[in-house]
């Protein structure tokens, strides 16, 4: 009698049970990781909300007024040349350079804003007004 040649690897079947057991993983994982990232994302931008907030508090306490929405948050990184020139500019600026969205978009600012000095704000990810989930729009003043 032959002898068999003992076989290694997987059945078929065992492929198939791994991969429906990696399919059902992911769908149960997947959207939990997608919503966390989008939770990110909105960190990301509170945390430079705070940081150019902090900045434009320093331009007015040296210039007494905050940048002019022509101005715009530029009057952070270099002197403004546009009237109100400020009288008091810090040397360096106030910040080293402007953050992005988590989208790569650069923020928008108003000053002054309707009750407010000023407002910071992102459209989101799809870079339009209005919007839900990662594409709603974001502002300094929302409530957190």
């Amino acid at each position: 009698m032959k002898s068999r040649k003992l076989q290694k690897g997987f059945s078929l079947i065992e492929v198939m049970v791994v991969l429906v057991i990696i399919g059902m993983l992911a769908g149960i994982i997947g959207p939990n990781v997608m919503k966390a990232l989008g939770g990110s994302q909105e960190k990301k931008v509170r945390a430079d909300f705070a940081n150019i907030e902090t900045a434009l508090k320093m331009y007015k306490l040296h210039n007494f007024r905050f940048p002019t929405t022509e101005q715009g948050l530029e009057a952070l990184v270099s002197k403004p040349t546009t009237s109100p020139e400020p009288k008091n500019y810090q040397s360096g600026g106030y910040m080293p350079k402007l953050p992005k969205d988590p989208w790569g978009t650069e923020y928008m600012y108003v000053s002054p804003a309707e009750g407010k000095p000023y407002e910071i704000y992102t459209f989101g990810a799809d870079a339009v007004r209005g919007g839900e989930e990662e594409n709603k729009d974001l502002s300094n003043w929302d409530d957190v």
